[in-house]
């Protein structure tokens, strides 16, 4: 642990091969491998997420438009934190610091208390499960409404799946979804379309040049899992699945000089509850009751078709 990181304790599990490291900053996931084999892109103990790497995005996942909203007849105005595009971008939990409740080998426990405030006057209680098994990496988040009013609501997650030694450019991409989302130049949802061809991956293809950050709606589930894969040369893929109500993938290809070493270095695959700007729109928008629990849970693999070649 290194409580002098920005990012606060480190907490590591471990099982077999696999090793997670989770932030107390963010309850952010800042590493998964397998062996040496990087499944996410991680990053440094010394650095803040460069990228909303490995981060939590409650209680709004993406972008909301001028950083307000209507709700139950009131109006509400929350910081704008992406000022080029006039948005609130990811929600208010990224940045704090959480408190761990239980540590295993293989799982750690974290959870949260969002306090009210004037652009969310909403109390919230969060817990989130990182927990290994022979399957990888399962995440599970519980987010109940302790406010004697209901709250809106949407969440999701910000893994950058790794290519290994590979370029982006060089790695073939399957995302399990029926449906783009079109967005303006403030990267805001304007209307939901058929999978244009040149976003289309919903069979595995090389991602070449292609430049993404779009949100795909219609996720198709198999097993009742949806699932985006990141697939190198090295016969090895990193794939990211998720539960219903989970229900959106954002996919980026991080072409963000800005990010200098970390830019086009993986490929983000966001599951969300509900698409950017939810909170104006209504698109899936959850409402938790008081006293109501909403839970999603996600997870992470490394898939190996040289070992399977093998057997």
């Amino acid at each position: 642990m290194t409580p002098s990181s920005p990012t606060g304790r480190q907490y590591t599990i471990r099982l077999g091969e696999q090793e997670a490291v989770i932030t107390e900053r963010g309850a952010a996931l800042r590493s998964y491998r397998v062996g040496e084999r990087d499944v996410i892109v991680p990053f440094g103990a010394d650095e803040l997420p460069p990228a909303m790497h490995g981060s939590i995005l409650l209680p709004w996942p993406n972008r909301l438009a001028d950083g307000r909203y209507d709700f139950d007849g009131e109006t509400y105005q929350l910081p704008i934190n992406e000022p080029a595009r006039r948005v609130a971008n990811h929600g208010l939990v990224f940045p704090l610091f959480w408190r761990v409740l239980e540590q295993t080998d293989a799982s750690v426990d974290f959870a949260l208390t969002l306090v009210p405030e004037p652009g969310y006057p909403f109390r919230l209680e969060v817990r989130v499960r990182y927990a290994l098994d022979e399957d990888g990496l399962t995440v599970r988040l519980a987010t109940t409404n302790t406010s004697e009013k209901r709250a809106p609501y949407g969440v999701g997650f910000h893994p950058w799946l790794s290519p290994g030694e590979a370029s982006v450019d060089d790695c073939r991409l399957k995302v399990d979804a029926g449906e783009w989302l079109r967005t303006n130049e403030r990267l805001l949802p304007v209307a939901t379309e058929p999978l244009p061809a040149e976003k289309d991956f919903s069979t595995a293809r090389e991602i070449s040049d292609t430049s993404l950050d779009d949100g795909f709606a219609s996720a198709s589930y198999q097993d009742g899992r949806s699932w985006v894969r990141l697939s190198a040369p090295d016969g090895r893929t990193a794939a990211t699945w998720m539960e219903p109500p989970l229900g959106y993938w954002q996919v980026c290809t991080g072409d963000f000089p800005e990010t200098g070493p970390y830019e086009r270095t993986g490929v983000a695959a966001e599951p969300m509850s509900c698409p950017a700007n939810a909170f104006v729109s209504g698109q899936d928008l959850a409402v938790i009751e008081p006293s109501a629990t909403h839970t999603v849970v996600w997870g992470l693999r490394l898939e190996d078709d040289t070992r399977r070649a093998e057997a």
